[in-house]
């Protein structure tokens, strides 16, 4: 399947309204440094738990982790069950190179981890 993706210079800043973010990464490196506002659903917890996706009132959801591996799988999977996905080439580190906006969990300076 070929799996919609598009490279950080193609996602507007400051991002639109009705684009959702779903972060597909584990619970660690979700507290290390995230897109605020974004849901937090790890890759293997995705199934379990596609519902949320649904329940997100958007008209795309950009679909990220570290890299762009696991959120190609991600993509792929919601875009098999209709959902309007695209997946960020290379994830949260080069959301992080672009100087994009993150938070993190507590008091400490967000970073990918």
């Amino acid at each position: 399947m070929n799996v919609p993706t598009v490279a950080i210079d193609g996602v507007p800043d400051p991002l639109p309204a009705g684009l959702a973010i779903l972060d597909v990464r584990e619970h660690h490196e979700w507290a290390a440094g995230h897109i605020e506002g974004a849901l937090h659903i790890p890759l293997m917890e995705l199934p379990a738990r596609v519902g949320e996706v649904a329940a997100i009132e958007a008209v795309q959801t950009l679909v990220v982790c570290k890299v762009g591996g696991r959120s190609a799988q991600a993509t792929a999977y919601l875009a098999q069950q209709g959902y309007e996905v695209v997946n960020l080439a290379g994830g949260m580190l080069d959301w992080q190179a672009a100087g994009r906006p993150m938070v993190a969990d507590g008091d400490a300076a967000p970073y990918v981890g």
